[in-house]
């Protein structure tokens, strides 16, 4: 009987193939590693989209190298990185590389959002973000530099439009793969009405975008083309997913907006699920979740294990040796540097906005560390960035209470992070909450499993997908005297950092 489920993971840095069965358990996973991105000139993050979809095709045909059944499979689906674009021509063809979600480019001098919608933004202070908006849109920047690119466009997708045309054949994408730069309506989860600014603030005509088909419905069938080239049985219905984002807060079973999903990964962000549509901070939309009519109320540190990946690398080479000598896991030795030094790391203070936010912290903003004395050490330095990360999560989930009046009670962590059992540790005595992995590591491949699940029948709906298909590996409870030391920190100290060193960000910002 067909009863198990493909995924296929399109992550930053490898895509996977994975096969899962109705229960949630991760039955076969195949891996290819890509270069995240290749850079023209500073700033420039782009990449053949060959690249992408070849990785799709080399992860499915390794599986099936293996020997999987691919009899056994109801259904497929897709989540990928979020916001990655491509210009692409009536036959499916790239008409230049794709810009990755890393890059940081930024087209200044465009015409202000004007009308009414100029007033109003200008009235309530928030003709800034929505300049930074324009300047940030990828499509802003081909229109203005690469105008016979944009002239030659017959579609403007997402990289999981690009890998589902690919796929199917079809100009269609999931709603819930829509987080981006694009005149998308996150409260109504579809393409802008034709009134709405973000029509002037990113120009594109409604003909470049594709279909939109809500998450757990039939985005297409596995064409004949796409099976030589992947693997997979023609014909097998492509059920739409989410973003990765979305589908890893589904996997880790967050469907309760009590429950908050922590993603330790390339971006750190702090997830709830909630049915109703809520700005935690003003134009500053809350995305599709990985479920149909619900929304992922989410706050991003951009690039938050990006300085962990960095110390690891600068710093980290005596830990990466041994655990290669000696047969164990790189974590399990970074986790002795972190219990090396007390909670607080005496005294070593971290602010880790190394990327720029947009309404919080604002654009101006830099990392910080500051506490140093002769007694700190490079685990001290490690530890400190560990809990600064928290730190600034932890600020995340207060302003999500104070939003929603929902608090939150409970934390699930997902992404390469949620592998450290000191991270895990000390974001329990950060928050001063239960803090538990999942039982799987690959949480956004399971979403997506979830989606299939539901979509092609296997559970009947959501609710019963999750419970079947979702559950927690090892929980963490927050030491109380660690808590104490924690809590005087983050009060008398973090949460005073930005509005003492935001003068001095402003002023390097404008230099």
């Amino acid at each position: 009987m067909a009863e198990n489920l493909l995924t296929i993971d399109n992550g930053t840095q490898s895509v996977r193939a994975m096969i899962f069965d109705p229960q949630g358990n991760l039955l076969h996973i195949n891996q290819i590693h890509i270069e995240p991105y290749y850079s023209t000139a500073p700033g420039l993050a782009e990449q053949d989209p060959e690249v992408f979809w070849n990785a799709v095709c080399d992860a499915c045909q390794g599986l099936w190298d293996k020997g999987e059944d691919k009899d056994s499979l109801a259904a497929v689906a897709l989540t990928t990185q979020r916001a990655t674009v491509l210009n692409i021509d009536q036959d499916g063809n790239p008409l230049r590389p794709a810009i990755s979600w890393l890059d940081q480019r930024r087209t200044e001098g465009l015409d202000p959002v004007g009308g009414l919608w100029g007033a109003a933004f200008k009235l309530i202070g928030a003709a800034g973000t929505v300049a930074y908006l324009q300047a940030e849109a990828e499509a802003n920047w081909i229109q203005a530099h690469q105008p016979e690119i944009w002239d030659a466009t017959h579609k403007y997708l997402f990289l999981s439009g690009f890998l589902t045309h690919r796929l199917t054949g079809r100009f269609v994408d999931s709603v819930a793969c829509q987080v981006g730069y694009v005149p998308f309506d996150y409260k109504e989860q579809a393409w802008c009405k034709s009134w709405d600014w973000k029509w002037q603030a990113v120009p594109i005509e409604p003909e470049l975008l594709p279909e939109l088909v809500p998450v757990g419905k039939l985005l297409g069938e596995i064409t004949a083309p796409a099976a030589a080239a992947t693997g997979i049985p023609a014909g097998l219905p492509l059920i739409a997913a989410a973003a990765d984002k979305a589908t890893e807060v589904l996997g880790a079973g967050c469907l309760r907006p009590e429950l908050g999903c922590l993603s330790y990964g390339s971006s750190a962000t702090l997830n709830t699920t909630h049915d109703q549509y809520l700005e935690i901070i003003p134009l500053i939309p809350p995305y599709p979740a990985a479920v149909p009519e619900a929304y992922n109320l989410e706050i991003q540190i951009y690039r938050g294990y990006w300085m962990v990946s960095w110390f690891k690398k600068e710093f980290g080479l005596r830990e990466q040796k041994l655990a290669e000598e000696q047969g164990v896991k790189p974590e399990d030795l970074f986790d002795d540097l972190v219990h090396a030094v007390p909670p607080g790391s005496d005294g070593l203070v971290l602010q880790p906005y190394w990327s720029p936010g947009l309404r919080f912290p604002g654009p101006e903003a830099r990392g910080a560390m500051i506490g140093f004395s002769d007694s700190h050490t490079r685990a001290h330095i490690y530890r400190a960035i560990l809990e600064g990360l928290a730190y600034a999560l932890r600020e995340a989930a207060e302003k999500s209470d104070k939003r929603t009046k929902v608090p939150i009670q409970e934390l699930r962590v997902a992404g390469g992070g949620s592998q450290s059992d000191a991270a895990l540790q000390l974001t329990a005595d950060i928050f001063g909450l239960p803090v538990s992995r999942p039982h799987l590591y690959e949480t956004s491949g399971l979403g997506a499993a979830i989606d299939a699940a539901v979509g092609s029948g296997l559970h009947p709906d959501f609710k019963s997908a999750v419970r079947d298909m979702t559950r927690i590996g090892e929980t963490f409870l927050p030491d109380p005297a660690t808590q104490a030391v924690y809590d005087g920190l983050y009060n008398q100290v973090y949460k005073k950092m930005y509005s003492q060193l935001r003068p001095l960000y402003k002023s390097m910002y404008e230099r």
